[in-house]
């Protein structure tokens, strides 16, 4: 390991770039805290990939994904905060500094905060990728009203896909719903999906596959599964998968950091994570709502929990 010496040190390390990240850094940076943000994929994270955004207040038209994204990353970096393209591998706590290992190298830091999201699940099959946000989707609040009076596949049988569905009924003009096996949502989510299969609305196939996406140039034109052994092709406009989202923590295994069964990352009501001078805000957070609004919100929170937590010179350091 270097001397510490000669191990660059800052005020604040931010792991990830998303609405949670850029809105802590915007708060740090305004306070003359010295803020770093190590983002290893899109700087804007989900919302960056999102076509446009419906539910972000201040957009009376909704803004593109990547437009909200590059407005606060211009205001973060406005107010000095230091964007770098790498990736974390690993936090240590070494008493009053945290050490970090990067694709830079060891970098120490007075605090850090947690903000590297989630990703959506992938069913993982031919044409997923190649038609993500061109009628491939993981977000109804985000997306579905580009669907009005559309036909639409929804894939999955957990409490989120019947839910998405049940919202995606307010704009399409059918859904089949894709099940692998069996529902496997709360009876009370069941009982609502049934109302919408007895209005024509929404179609369940359980026992269904999905294998394969299918489209013409930019758009997405069938579905083909598999139920009892037989090939089914399921003409739609679009296609929304709810199959889960994986926390993106990797990182932190093994840790001291405490995550839940999931793998998202516990805190306490102050945003702390088990490791003092560790924060967490956002999508990664345990008990997130998974909203870009909010994650903004718990981004605001965590760097004033930061700043006070910097001030405070009664806390235990460990050397």
């Amino acid at each position: 390991m270097a001397d510490p010496q000669d191990i660059p040190q800052h005020d604040v390390i931010i792991i990830g770039a998303g609405p949670a990240a850029l809105s802590a850094a915007i708060y740090t940076t305004r306070e003359d805290i010295e803020t770093v943000l190590f983002e290893r994929g899109v700087v804007g994270g989900l919302a960056a990939v999102t076509d446009k955004i419906d539910n972000y207040p201040g957009f009376a038209d909704g803004v593109e994904g990547l437009k909200l994204s590059e407005e606060l990353r211009k205001q973060a970096e406005r107010f000095g905060a230091v964007i770098e393209l790498g990736e974390v591998t690993a936090i240590h706590d070494e008493g009053k500094l945290k050490r970090l290992e990067t694709t830079s190298g060891d970098m120490l830091a007075r605090a850090v905060l947690i903000a590297t999201g989630s990703d959506y699940k992938k069913i993982g099959v031919p044409g997923e990728q190649q038609y993500y946000a061109r009628g491939v989707h993981y977000c109804a609040t985000c997306d579905g009203a580009f669907y009005r009076d559309k036909r639409l596949v929804v894939v999955g049988g957990g409490n989120s896909a019947i839910q998405e569905t049940i919202f995606l009924t307010r704009f399409a003009s059918h859904i089949d719903l894709l099940v692998r096996s069996t529902i496997k949502a709360s009876d009370i989510l069941q009982h609502e999906l049934e109302e919408f299969v007895k209005q024509g609305k929404v179609t369940v196939h359980l026992g269904t596959t999905t294998d394969e996406i299918v489209g013409e140039e930019k758009f997405v034109t069938k579905v083909i599964g598999t139920k009892d052994s037989k090939k089914v092709d399921f003409p739609t406009d679009g296609v929304f998968v709810f199959v889960g989202l994986e926390p993106n923590s990797q990182f932190l295994k093994p840790s001291p950091i405490k995550l839940d069964d999931i793998g998202f990352v516990m805190t306490d009501q102050h945003l702390h994570t088990s490791i003092r001078g560790v924060f967490a805000a956002g999508d990664i957070r345990s008990g997130a709502t998974m909203q870009i609004a909010s994650a903004a919100g718990e981004g605001a929170t965590a760097a004033l929990k930061i700043r006070e937590y910097l001030e405070d010179r009664s806390h235990p350091v460990q050397n």
